[in-house]
C-alpha cells in the first residue's frame, strides 16, 4: 500500500515539473523573439534599416523556434492565426534594406505581435503598447519612454502609452 501511494506522488511530481519545464520552454522561446522584435523597433528608431535587417533575420527564426505543441488550446488558436503573419513581415523586413518599406511591415507586424502576448502571456518584462498619431500605427516598447520607430530621428518622442502588458510570472 504504502509503494502504491510513493508511486502515485512520484508519478504526480513528474507530471508537474513536466507542464513547469513546458512552460519555461514556451516562455524561453517567446522570450527570444520578443528581444529580436526589440531590437528590430530600436534599430528602426535610430534609422538604422542595416540593423532592422539583421534583427528581423533572427526575428523570423525565433518564430520559428516558437512550439505551438507546449500551448493550451486558446494559446494555440491565437498562434495558428498569427504565425505566419509574424514570420511574414518578419522576414520581409529581414529582406529589405528600404526603411520606409521595413516601417509598413513593422506596423503589422506590432499590431500582431501585441495580439500574441496578451494572449499567450509570457513576457518576462512590462511591455508598453505606443502609439504615434503621426503614422496612426502602434509598437511595443521596454520601457515607457516614447522611442518612435516609425518616425525615427526626424521625431523620436511623437507617441504615448496606450497599454501596458504586465511581465508574466
Amino acid at each position: 500500500m504504502k509503494a502504491t501511494k510513493f508511486l502515485a506522488v512520484l508519478l504526480l511530481l513528474v507530471a508537474v515539473t513536466h507542464v513547469q519545464v513546458k512552460a519555461a520552454d514556451l516562455n524561453s522561446s517567446i522570450n527570444a523573439a520578443v528581444k529580436s522584435y526589440l531590437d528590430i523597433k530600436n534599430a528602426l528608431a535610430t534609422d538604422n534599416s542595416k540593423a532592422a535587417n539583421d534583427a528581423a533575420k533572427k526575428f523570423t527564426e525565433d518564430i520559428k523556434n516558437i512550439n505551438a505543441g507546449q500551448m493550451d488550446a486558446k494559446q494555440k488558436s491565437v498562434w495558428q492565426k498569427y504565425a505566419e503573419k509574424l514570420r511574414f513581415d518578419g522576414q520581409h523586413i529581414g529582406e529589405s534594406t528600404d526603411i520606409k518599406h521595413q516601417r509598413e511591415h513593422f506596423g503589422s507586424l506590432s499590431a500582431n505581435m501585441f495580439t500574441v502576448l496578451k494572449a499567450l502571456k509570457g513576457n518576462e518584462m512590462a511591455l508598453y503598447e505606443q502609439y504615434c498619431p503621426m503614422a496612426k500605427k502602434t509598437w511595443l516598447n521596454e520601457t515607457a519612454t516614447i522611442r518612435n520607430p516609425y518616425l525615427g530621428k526626424e521625431m523620436p518622442t511623437c507617441g504615448v502609452v496606450k497599454e501596458t502588458l504586465k511581465a508574466s510570472k
